[in-house]
């Protein structure tokens, strides 16, 4: 794995005890992300801090830039162990290494749409690969009402929306994870329209194509 480097980050909490099977799964995650993509070049932190993840899986990511991001573990969590063997780990690896790849590529994106494009292909590049059913992320809103609070054009082109707001239901107006959720449907649309798309499509692609996708739907 020479182009991914780990940085253990362990001031506040050691992971010795879980370092070989982490190591593992980064290692797992390396080499299903081979098998679609040329890995990037990466710089890993692994850090332990309480309390700041994922409940439900006790781990969460954050990317800084194409060549770096964190994943912040909390071995006390009581979901971290099965994380550690059912997959979670490695899968949510691989949804930050797609983060940095688009980062170099495309970007991320400024723009509503374009932060809802990228979060939804992250999520299908783990599917695809992995064979798996989408995160609980990526489907906790029913389609209904995930729909019913589909933004409209201007709020799609907008950068000044409120990021916490759509995709952590932060302040309420949303329901948690509503933005994971439409992002996973709208890249699902085009998805549809393009069925031998390969790795690098799913990292490349226009977020206006995809957008497109879903318009003109029937």
């Amino acid at each position: 794995m020479p182009e991914w480097k780990l940085h253990w980050l362990e001031a506040e909490g050691d992971l010795e005890l879980w370092r070989p099977q982490i190591a593992a799964e980064i290692e797992a995650a390396h080499a299903t992300v081979s098998r679609s993509v040329v890995p990037p070049r990466l710089d890993i932190l692994v850090e332990r801090i309480p309390g700041k993840v994922i409940p439900e899986i006790g781990i969460a990511g954050h990317i800084y830039r194409r060549s770096l991001f964190a994943l912040t573990l909390d071995p006390d969590n009581p979901n971290f162990a099965s994380s550690l063997r059912d997959g979670n780990l490695r899968r949510h690896v691989v949804h930050e290494v797609h983060h940095c790849l688009r980062k170099g590529g495309p970007g991320y994106g400024n723009s509503l749409g374009e932060a809802l494009v990228s979060e939804g292909l992250a999520g299908q590049f783990v599917t695809r690969l992995f064979g798996t059913p989408p995160e609980p992320w990526e489907r906790a809103v029913e389609s209904p009402v995930a729909l019913s609070f589909f933004p409209a054009a201007d709020m799609m082109a907008s950068t000044a929306y409120d990021h916490r707001a759509w995709f952590f239901g932060a302040g309420e107006q949303f329901p948690r994870w509503l933005g994971y959720t439409l992002g996973y449907m709208i890249v699902g649309r085009w998805l549809e329209t393009v069925p031998d798309v390969d790795g690098a499509a799913l990292v490349s692609v226009a977020a206006t194509d995809v957008l497109s996708a879903w318009s003109n739907k029937k």
